[in-house]
């Protein structure tokens, strides 16, 4: 799935993967992979960019720490990060809800007389 499909959506996901506990930017972009079933491979070029831009709305925190004698920035969910991943969770409910009145099951609704 290409990165262009996911607009929109991106910031949701990575809220959704950290929702579990911090990680490095690596760990989150396999974490979206794997839960994906694969169908999630984005480009480091796609996710630090969000992972940044949600830093700045406030709803991650990021550091830095040093392993195996590599630096790595882990990055974790704020309380604002929570209250977002939880208004992006309605809007999904409601948005997918809708489209599935129009792509959701393969016969037509009925038509009113």
């Amino acid at each position: 799935m290409k990165a262009q499909a996911l607009h929109g959506h991106l910031d949701a996901l990575l809220l959704a993967v950290l929702e579990q506990g911090a990680l490095h930017g690596y760990a989150i972009i396999e974490a979206l992979r794997v839960r994906s079933d694969g169908n999630l491979d984005l480009p480091t070029g796609t996710i630090y960019p969000a992972l940044r831009r949600l830093e700045r709305a406030g709803h991650v925190a990021s550091s830095w720490s040093t392993v195996n004698g590599r630096k790595r920035r882990t990055y974790e969910l704020t309380g604002s990060g929570r209250r977002a991943l939880s208004d992006e969770r309605a809007g999904w409910r409601e948005f997918s809800s809708t489209v599935a009145r129009f792509l959701g099951p393969d016969e037509p609704p009925a038509t009113p007389a």
